[in-house]
């Protein structure tokens, strides 16, 4: 039952990041200035990486995200793009394994399909928050409550043009 649960965790944060990555990409609400999940994109990763390219734009996405929030939020806090290194590693291990189960490019073909997704990964209520917002203490991070509560917050501040970062502490 835990490893279910572990595993749904993990899902969950991938989901996140996959399309709070894309909304936050230039050409949707430019928080940061890559385009790594453009049509473009993909005809020039593909070359590069034949096998893993819908993975280099995962990964693109998440550096860029990861930039972003650490030069917006204070040192030490964690945050959907960073977080402990064990979670890093079983993260990136997860979407090594099978890439094409948890990226569905349906998703993220617009706006507005991105938000509706990201609703729906995020099943909580958000009041208006702008700019830092502390969540919990990232040993809370696995619960359902912690991630509905990061998510809600994504999904109000990417739907409304402002800029709300969730963060954790130790």
């Amino acid at each position: 039952m835990v490893l279910n649960e572990q595993f749904a965790t993990m899902r969950r944060l991938i989901e996140l990041r996959y399309l709070v990555g894309f909304l936050g990409e230039k050409s949707q609400r430019a928080w940061w200035p890559t385009s790594f999940y453009e049509a473009s994109s993909i005809r020039f990763l593909e070359p590069v990486f034949s096998r893993s390219a819908p993975l280099a734009q995962y990964h693109g996405a998440v550096e860029a995200a990861r930039r972003f929030h650490d030069e917006n939020l204070s040192v030490g806090s964690f945050h959907l793009f960073r977080l402990p290194e064990e979670i890093e590693q079983d993260l990136h291990e997860m979407v090594r394994a099978q890439p094409l189960e948890h990226f569905d490019p349906s998703l993220i073909v617009d706006r507005a399909t991105a938000l509706n997704a990201l609703s729906n990964v995020g099943h909580g209520t958000a009041n208006e928050t702008v700019g830092p917002v502390l969540v919990g203490k990232i040993d809370e991070l696995r619960t359902s409550a912690l991630l509905d509560k990061i998510g809600a917050i994504y999904q109000r501040a990417l739907s409304s043009d402002t800029h709300a970062l969730p963060y954790m502490v130790a």
